[in-house]
This record gives structure tokens, C-alpha cells and sequence, in this order.
């Protein structure tokens, strides 16, 4: 239930945050809940992914991206992630989930997300996101010109290409899944 409590939060107060170029980084902050632990007793890996999407929240309300959605009935849907957990948060730390996006492609969008305590990366996560609505995929050009008419994605890193190359590769079955034992 504290999940709603900080959806809210975040949403509430992106209304009164300044607004956000389309690769300008949102910054939200948040506490390490007793809620968010595991058995290890520091923040629960599918936590972050939770926390995760709340810095999106932020990200496309303060883009203006969210009254484009609302206006064309387009739904956002995350695809993929990858993450990298380098440091724990333990209960009641502080930290910041600093989200931004980092370009985009023919179909996807691509955000990065890191964790940081007092600048020191926590864990860093990059998101594959789609947009679709009445039927139909909305190209990743298409929602940029709805916020920002002419904008152009900046040249994709290539650890971002690199990984969805490799996914192309495991979902079209060019190359073979890690079996399980």
C-alpha cells in the first residue's frame, strides 16, 4: 500500500516542479522503507524496479509527455530492462533515482536510471519503452513531435545498441536461449 502513497507523492509534486526539456533529467528522492527490504535486509531487487517506474511518473508528467498521451489515447508499455545493482540501500537511507531519457530509435525509447547516495551509484538501470494506441504502434518520432515538435533523438551509446541487438537476436531466435538445468 505505501506504493500508492509515493505514486501520489510524485505525481502531486511534479505538478509543481519546473518542467523538463525531453532530455532534461528528473531527480526524485526517496527513503529505503522497511516495506522495501528483503531477507537480506536492504532494499529488495524488484523494489528498484517499482521505484523505477515512479521516477518515470515524474519524468513524463514533467514532459509534457503525459498530455500527450491523454490527448492522442496512447498507453506507454515497458518492453525490457536491464539493471546492475552495485551498491545496497539499506533501511532508511536516503537516496536519489535520477531518470532520464537516452534517445529513441524507429520503435523504442530509450531511459536510463541510476540510484545514487550522496553521489555514489547504486544501481543503474536502462528501460526499453514502446507507445501504442487506437490499434496501432505510435513511432517514437511521432510522441516526440507531440512535445516537442522537431526534436531528434541524440545517437544512441553503443552498450544501449549493443543490447538490443542482443535481444533482436534472442527473441528472434538467431540465437539460442541459456538453457536452464
Amino acid at each position: 500500500m505505501n506504493l500508492i502513497f509515493r505514486l501520489i507523492q510524485v505525481a502531486v509534486a511534479a505538478l509543481f516542479r519546473s518542467r523538463l526539456s525531453p532530455l532534461g533529467e528528473s531527480v526524485t528522492r526517496f527513503t529505503v522503507l522497511p516495506t522495501d527490504l528483503d531477507l537480506n535486509g536492504h532494499m529488495n531487487n524488484g523494489r528498484y524496479l517499482t521505484i523505477m517506474d515512479l521516477g518515470r511518473v515524474d519524468l513524463l508528467l514533467r514532459t509534457g509527455v503525459v498530455g500527450a498521451m491523454r490527448r492522442n489515447r496512447w498507453a506507454g508499455v515497458v518492453a525490457s530492462v536491464a539493471i546492475r545493482y552495485r551498491r545496497a540501500l539499506n533501511p532508511f537511507q536516503r537516496y536519489d533515482l535520477r531518470t532520464r531519457l537516452v534517445g529513441w530509435d524507429e520503435r523504442w525509447f530509450f531511459m536510463e536510471q541510476r540510484f545514487t547516495r550522496r553521489g555514489e551509484l547504486c544501481a543503474y538501470g536502462i528501460v526499453k519503452i514502446q507507445f501504442a494506441g487506437r490499434g496501432r504502434r505510435v513511432a517514437p518520432q511521432e510522441m516526440a513531435d507531440a512535445i516537442h515538435p522537431g526534436a531528434e533523438s541524440p545517437p544512441l551509446p553503443r552498450a544501449v545498441r549493443d543490447w538490443q541487438d542482443s535481444e533482436d537476436r534472442l527473441v528472434s531466435g538467431q540465437e539460442p536461449a541459456p538453457a536452464l538445468a
